[in-house]
């Protein structure tokens, strides 16, 4: 149903569980919609649901996946945690701090926890700066330490991440992708962070130098007890890194659980379907692809009910009235669906 006014209208929210102390990032109810006018002499205005009451927690040390297709909502959910776009609804809270409350004096003071590795490493780098700039730049925005010590911090974060010190008067254009990323992942250390949103990190690099990247973030993780939000459209992928996996469709979340649940025993429709295209290691084996018929419905104008339905082959009448909530079926494991969750 598309929405013509401007108060648009919320989907009900799904329920998770009371906050704990383990958790580091939360989500309530978050949705984004992004006004569009499709003719000038229109006075009504029209909405892309980018996000629509997205509810999630991110625990402590964690490695969250979140997957889906390409428009998803994915990239849009990344901003809006690390607070480059705001929520339309709904709200983030950082270690219980709710983000939107937060004078721009405070809200500077919690940037310096949160940072965000970028899909394309080259156009992530300034062309003009050198290697050192690109790495000190969040050290002298956020007045970290003398020139000294951030001169210091750069040569350490260059080795950190595998970069020789002699490379620090280098451009990004004279480096490869592989190590341009590195770059970007040495400039994200550089406060301290807690968490990192790595949004498609290795998508842009060739498949050789995809294993050396993760290998380098989960190192790192390791050594710095960082959280990760990893998004991505490659599953393999996510199999490898992620301790948790969100799979997204059309800006609402329709599974949550364990990488063991997702990926041994996924529960929902579409999350059959992505695993099912996941090409198999053994050329020899035998796997059933399933075919999801149609095409992805337009965000303009998301379908009543369950996003999912006009697609999914086990759709009942139910599926197109009422909107599938967040349901426990595991004690890891959630899922949206009213067939695989009956009420």
């Amino acid at each position: 149903m598309t929405v013509q006014s401007d108060s648009p209208h919320w989907s009900p929210a799904a329920a998770l569980p009371e906050s704990d102390s383990m958790e580091l990032v939360r989500l309530e109810g978050v949705s984004k919609l992004y006004p569009i006018q499709r003719s000038v002499f229109s006075q009504r205005r029209v909405y892309v649901h980018a996000l629509d009451a997205v509810h999630l927690a991110i625990r402590r040390g964690e490695t969250l996946g979140l997957v889906g297709e390409s428009g998803c909502g994915k990239t849009t959910l990344g901003k809006i945690v690390v607070g480059l776009e705001k929520p339309s609804a709904g709200r983030v809270l950082l270690e219980g701090q709710d983000l939107s409350q937060l004078e721009s004096g405070e809200m500077r003071k919690v940037r310096r926890k949160m940072q965000m590795i970028f899909q394309d490493p080259y156009s992530a780098l300034n062309p003009r700066h050198t290697v050192r700039s690109i790495i000190m730049e969040p050290l002298i925005i956020h007045r970290v330490g003398s020139r000294a010590e951030r001169l210091e911090r750069v040569k350490q974060l260059m080795d950190e991440v595998g970069l020789r010190p002699e490379y620090e008067d280098r451009y990004p254009h004279e480096f490869s992708g592989g190590q341009r990323q590195r770059i970007g992942i040495a400039r994200a250390l550089a406060l301290n962070p807690s968490l990192i949103v790595a949004d498609e990190p290795v998508s842009a690099l060739d498949v050789s130098i995809r294993s050396q990247v993760l290998n380098l973030l989960e190192d790192l993780q390791s050594k710095y007890n960082l959280t990760y939000l990893f998004i991505s459209h490659d599953l393999s992928v996510v199999e490898h890194i992620a301790d948790r996996v969100a799979v997204m469709y059309l800006g609402k979340i329709c599974e949550l659980g364990a990488n063991e649940d997702i990926y041994s025993t996924p529960l929902h429709p579409y999350t059959e379907a992505l695993l099912s295209a996941v090409p198999a290691p053994d050329p020899t084996a035998t796997k059933h692809r399933i075919i999801l018929e149609g095409d992805v419905p337009s965000p303009v104008s998301p379908p009543a009910g369950c996003r999912f339905h006009p697609r999914c082959p086990i759709r009942i009448p139910l599926c197109g009235m009422e909107d599938p909530p967040l349901v426990r079926v595991r004690p890891e494991h959630w899922v949206a669906c009213h067939v695989r969750a009956p009420q």
